[in-house]
């Protein structure tokens, strides 16, 4: 365990048992469909790798970076799409990969926004979803694991850009971001 971690809540074994899981579900409840899966940058984009390896099915992937947190550790509330998707979306069945529902306003507004590109169908896979006292109302069809309000990294999760390598998911010692409150 890194040095920074207080403790393990989603082993490496966890994560992969589970994301198996979610692209069999997922491949399931799609059959006959081609899905485009949008990674949103940076932190889904090891999630979305190890997923679409699970979904049975043709697919093409895309990415887009958007962003409500700054150089902080809670949400700003003010979103902004850094990079756009490289492909039209018109038509198409898209799932969304997402590494942590947080508060809800920045996939909030990625979904609003999508939608606005009208797709034949949009569905949220969040690895993770946390429950706040803020978070907005969502339908995401396909959830890896519940989580407490606490501050997260590893497995594309990150701090500062730090410890996206870890190969689990672990809660980050307090007096590490203290600084950053």
């Amino acid at each position: 365990m890194h040095k920074d971690v207080e403790r393990i809540l989603f082993s490496e074994e966890d994560l992969c048992k589970r994301v198996r899981e979610m692209g069999h579900e997922i491949a399931t409840d799609h059959a006959g469909q081609s899905l485009l899966v949008i990674s949103v940058l940076r932190g889904a984009a090891i999630f979305m790798a190890d997923l679409v390896r699970e979904i049975n099915l043709p697919l093409e992937m895309d990415y887009m970076a958007v962003s409500s947190y700054g150089s902080g550790v809670k949400s700003s509330g003010i979103v902004s799409i850094q990079k756009d998707l490289s492909s039209s979306i018109e038509g198409r069945h898209v799932l969304i990969a997402e590494d942590i529902l947080d508060s809800g306003l920045t996939l909030s507004y990625l979904i609003r926004n999508l939608s606005s590109r009208n797709p034949a169908s949009i569905e949220v896979a969040t690895l993770l979803r946390k429950r706040t006292r803020q978070q907005v109302k969502l339908d995401c069809r396909y959830v890896g694991f519940e989580c407490p309000d606490e501050f997260i990294v590893g497995y594309g999760l990150d701090y500062a850009e730090r410890y996206r390598n870890l190969p689990y998911i672990g809660v980050l010692k307090p007096e590490v971001y203290a600084s950053a409150n």
